[in-house]
């Protein structure tokens, strides 16, 4: 009879903990509209004329076209600047990059260009209760000063210090060592019989390079550059030894990130979350997993964006299944523009075949020119944008932070995000209103600026093409540039001289804009 009694008590006391996680397990997905689930997908080199919803003739992209069907198809929203770390620096700080001086395209062991107490938009979004994430592409360094990490023990300055909750990521991209994988500050499956070493500045003994063994070269060969150290059969620029079996193999770089991406969405399933999911299929070295290979005339540039549209089909997928596609805001765009024969013998340049990767627009990635920032971005929102939408509203990458902070309710510190506004109406297609004007930053540090009508691109000297990318124009002149872009999207024809009034004004935005970094510093600690 005592143990009895004793056993009800026991059933009694486990009763509630029994209740509370049946509750738990029934807890609703997150529905709130206020909050809804973000995600940002940023493919890397992926040109405007690279997507079937845009024109593309040579290749398939069903994903992403579907994902523009249902939602907003923008046609003339631009990156900040026509490379990599810049761009992805403005968009995760809502601040100009060429106000600092140390955000041009980083080395694979380059220091944190965001600094911990810099407000970012991952911090943004934690604020609001959200659960982030950064998988994918980085390429905004790692530790506190360049050429310093131990890469065999936790970095002390990672993306956890910048308000992502948790990273899986490319320290830099695929065509610079280390070739491994973060995983929230450490190397992902980390193998301690082949500690790591990374110099940017001489080569380890002992060690191949392809430029001295191209033999070993056997799944690309390097063309321009590109030819220091040897994994995967692949050259490299930088320096590296040791990695053992957390070195990746670059077929299986999409199907990983994809993967993690999945798994997070699935953990955070019935809260808020934010995924800034950065692909690199498309960025050199092009190297797709062999089931997209030969889907398309164009060899391994083509087989890389229809990877690229099956990591996106993946996510809504996911999103589907999980019955939260409806408040979930997806966010696709690139960084920069396009390139083609950027330092692989991938024939990506001789297998065009008629493609346009910029589309109507003249230049590539590196460029003055609008290839170099004209970009594909399309929204979608179920729940609060009608899908099958174009917008031709004049839009920039800069003012994703305030416009997707208005939306979820964010309040941003004095001083954060400075260069940010809020289009949140026009990113959601309640209306079509042009930000006054875009400012784009070229490789060589050349600004231009475009309203809906003009383009300005400021004086500098330098080569009409580059060394490094064959057929890729820089936009320099010596001369002020100016050219209507309503009367004709390709810059072909200089009009500075006929319009004397409008060039001085285009100069005069350039000018408020750096008194602007004047006036305000930008100050981030340890900069």
């Amino acid at each position: 009879m005592e143990q009895q009694v004793k056993n009800l008590i026991a059933v009694s006391l486990l009763a509630p903990i029994a209740a509370q996680s049946a509750m738990a397990a029934k807890k609703p997905k997150n529905t709130d509209p206020t909050r809804p689930n973000v995600i940002i997908i940023l493919a890397d080199d992926l040109g405007y004329g690279d997507l079937g919803c845009y024109g593309a003739k040579n290749v398939q992209t069903p994903n992403v076209d579907r994902l523009a069907q249902q939602g907003i198809r923008f046609t003339d929203t631009h990156a900040v600047a026509a490379t990599s770390t810049p761009s992805r620096y403005s968009i995760l700080t809502g601040e100009y990059a060429w106000r600092r001086p140390d955000t041009d395209i980083a080395a694979g062991n380059a220091g944190m260009i965001i600094k911990p107490g810099q407000y970012t938009m991952a911090d943004m979004f934690k604020s609001c209760g959200y659960r982030t994430c950064a998988i994918g592409k980085w390429h905004l360094g790692l530790g506190e000063t360049q050429g310093t990490q131990d890469w065999n023990a936790q970095i002390p300055m990672n993306l956890g210090d910048i308000g992502f909750d948790h990273h899986y990521i490319m320290a830099a991209t695929a065509d610079r060592v280390p070739c491994v994988f973060i995983n929230d500050g450490t190397v992902a499956n980390y193998d301690p019989s082949a500690p790591i070493e990374v110099s940017y500045k001489e080569n380890f003994p002992g060690e191949p390079t392809g430029k001295d063994n191209p033999e070993l070269c056997y799944n690309l060969q390097s063309s321009v550059g590109h030819n220091q150290s040897i994994v995967n059969g692949i050259a490299r620029i930088g320096y590296m030894r040791g990695g053992g079996k957390a070195l990746w193999k670059d077929e299986n770089i999409a199907d990983s990130i994809t993967t993690h991406a999945i798994d997070f969405i699935k953990e955070n399933k019935d809260r808020p979350f934010f995924m800034y999911f950065a692909t690199n299929d498309v960025h050199v070295p092009r190297f797709p997993h062999q089931r997209f290979r030969d889907k398309n005339g164009m060899g391994l540039r083509g087989d890389a964006i229809v990877q690229f549209d099956w990591s996106v089909g993946q996510i809504m997928e996911t999103l589907d299944k999980l019955g939260i596609a409806d408040n979930t805001i997806i966010l696709l765009s690139s960084d920069n523009g396009p390139v083609v024969d950027d330092g692989y013998k991938d024939r990506a340049e001789e297998l065009l075949n008629g493609h346009k990767p910029a589309g109507p627009w003249r230049g590539n990635k590196y460029s003055a020119f609008e290839g170099g920032t004209q970009v594909p971005a399309i929204v979608r929102w179920p729940k609060a944008i009608k899908g099958g939408q174009t917008s031709n509203a004049l839009t920039s990458q800069i003012d994703w932070m305030a416009s997707l902070g208005s939306i979820i309710g964010a309040r941003v510190p004095q001083g954060g995000a400075p260069d940010s506004q809020n289009y949140a109406a026009t990113l959601t297609g309640a209306n079509t209103t042009d930000r006054p004007y875009v400012i784009e930053l070229a490789y060589n540090h050349v600004l231009s600026v475009r309203t809906n009508e003009w383009k300005y691109i400021e004086p500098s000297d330098g080569p009409k093409l580059l060394d490094w990318a064959p057929k890729t124009e820089t936009g320099s002149d010596p001369q002020p540039q100016l050219y209507n872009i309503k009367k004709s999207q390709w810059e072909s024809e200089s009009v500075a001289a006929q319009h004397p009034q409008i060039v001085y004004d285009m100069q005069n935005i350039l000018r408020h804009e750096r008194e602007k970094s004047d006036k305000h510093s930008f100050f981030v600690p340890g900069v």
